[in-house]
């Protein structure tokens, strides 16, 4: 998986795209990479770029690559697409008021995000949003400091300083980054 995931990386990094870490997770010869930061509708293009140069690395290891959210049944973790998300002000001094703000109106349209965390309108999903594994059950919106088993997590070096971002831990592997980037955006900042 190593000499994969370094490929891999090192593909992302000739071509441009904002790649910011890898690691080994959970589920057996499972592995993560993460994306960003970026701005707006790059975080899609990146991630779709990512991906597709992850399946043609693997082709030259003899690995096929699933984004499934949950590939194998089994007692662990699935996979997600968990996308840390801030506005400028949030960001900035006082920035926890409007995380907190962003937070109350995610809580509000929980089933429409979940709808468009996943291709399938949130069946995907379903296997992997048990509340168990550090995930949160697909039918109950939580947030919380520190707590991987909420629907949205402040890292707790965010409240602390008290501006930052918020992690929201319901996208699937296998999401449409441009639906999920949009649903947020349209959710937290043109929405009252």
């Amino acid at each position: 998986g190593r000499d994969v995931v370094e490929a891999h990386y090192r593909c992302c990094l000739y071509a441009g795209i904002r790649i910011s870490g890898t690691n080994a997770e959970v589920m057996p010869a499972q592995w993560e990479f993460q994306v960003g930061p970026t701005e707006g509708i790059d975080m899609g293009d990146d991630l779709w770029v990512a991906r597709y140069l992850l399946e043609r690395v693997a082709e030259d290891f003899g690995v096929v690559v699933s984004f499934d959210p949950k590939p194998m049944k089994g007692d662990w973790n699935g996979a997600g697409a968990h996308c840390n998300y801030s506005t400028k002000a949030m960001r900035e001094k006082g920035g926890m008021e409007h995380i907190e703000k962003a937070i109350d109106k995610l809580s509000k349209h929980h089933i429409r995000h979940i709808k468009e965390y996943d291709p399938n309108e949130g069946k995907d999903n379903e296997r992997r949003l048990t509340g168990c594994h550090e995930t949160s059950s697909i039918h109950d919106f939580s947030s919380g400091v520190a707590n991987r088993g909420c629907s949205i997590r402040i890292p707790r070096e965010i409240s602390a300083q008290g501006y930052g971002y918020l992690e929201d831990r319901r996208p699937s592997s296998n999401c449409d980054p441009y639906s999920v980037t949009m649903v947020i955006v349209k959710t937290t900042c043109l929405e009252d």
